[in-house]
């Protein structure tokens, strides 16, 4: 666990090198989490709240995003002062709408429930 004095947030996992990822708290308790794709890093903080251990799309509050090109992915202290540089950055998504049912899902679902036997 890596708690940062300064700034109040608390990296409690992370992984370092190409594939990059973490979890942690916010300075305010929110939960979030942070991941690498190709030469991104992505950090996603969570609604207040959340009292599942994998939070769904639907509970992403704010997303920050950054480049890693002029980084050291395989230092943590590296890593982590990114991230802490990213979480008051973070930009509010909308909260997200429920699916439709398509076509294709709704015949999928009734194609489950005859295998099924309901």
């Amino acid at each position: 666990m890596v708690a940062d004095q300064t700034s109040g947030f608390t990296v409690e996992d992370v992984t370092v090198g190409r594939y990059a990822h973490g979890f942690g708290v916010t300075a305010d308790g929110r939960s979030f989490a942070f991941r690498t794709h190709r030469s991104t890093l992505t950090v996603e903080i969570y609604r207040p709240g959340v009292t599942t251990a994998v939070p769904a799309p639907e509970d992403v509050e704010a997303v920050a995003v950054a480049p890693v090109t002029d980084i050291d992915l395989d230092d943590e202290r590296s890593v982590v002062a990114l991230v802490r540089d990213l979480i008051p950055q973070a930009t509010v998504v909308p909260a997200a709408q429920p699916r439709e049912a398509t076509t294709v899902r709704a015949l999928l679902g009734r194609l489950g429930a005859v295998i099924d036997g309901r």
